[in-house]
């Protein structure tokens, strides 16, 4: 059951297990990756696997629930860069925000993306690939439009720029290494 098309909603109490093994999968997949072992999400959820199971018929299930609010906050953290700070700030503040949540997230969207049946999770319309196309494209057209960044620059590649940081660091665990990246990469925007 995809987490955006829920029939109706859920009893109290499913709802705060629900709510539990979301933040518990948050904190195992960022410690153990995308294929963590759903056994122990449930435990630290402090509910029983079947529970887990009932609320989330499936580890893409668990994942895009994971994924969608996740980027559904980062997509909040641009709209506040942009009303907190000037355009070429508030582009480069979200692009580290961007960067940190690609440390954080350990497989998370790389396990959505290449298994073949789960890559239309980013891809639909509504889905998240689109969300955070939209949150930095118009982040990116304030800061080009302010001069401070090149016109020639798409959201795309910021994020494709992003996540190959986040590819080429992952097994290093460094994240001083992907903020110099990073760094690296701004100065030519």
């Amino acid at each position: 059951m995809p987490h955006t098309t829920r029939r109706r909603p859920l009893r109290a109490d499913a709802q705060r297990n629900h709510d539990r093994i979301v933040s518990a999968a948050r904190d195992v997949f960022a410690r153990d990756g995308a294929g963590a072992a759903l056994k122990e999400i449930a435990r630290q959820a402090g509910t029983g696997s079947a529970t887990l199971h009932r609320l989330f018929p499936s580890r893409r299930a668990l994942l895009e629930a994971v994924f969608h609010d996740r980027v559904e906050e980062l997509c909040a953290l641009a709209a506040r860069r942009a009303e907190e700070s000037g355009p070429g700030p508030a582009l480069l503040a979200w692009l580290g925000d961007l960067n940190a949540y690609a440390r954080t997230s350990r497989g998370l969207a790389a396990s959505l993306l290449h298994d073949g049946q789960d890559a239309d999770l980013l891809e639909q319309n509504e889905g998240c690939q689109a969300m955070i196309t939209d949150a930095a494209g118009r982040l990116l057209r304030r800061a080009q439009q302010a001069g401070a960044v090149r016109p020639e620059i798409r959201a795309e590649d910021l994020l494709a720029l992003v996540n190959a940081i986040s590819l080429a660091t992952e097994q290093h665990d460094d994240d001083a290494q992907a903020n110099r990246l990073l760094d690296i990469a701004i100065k030519g925007l």
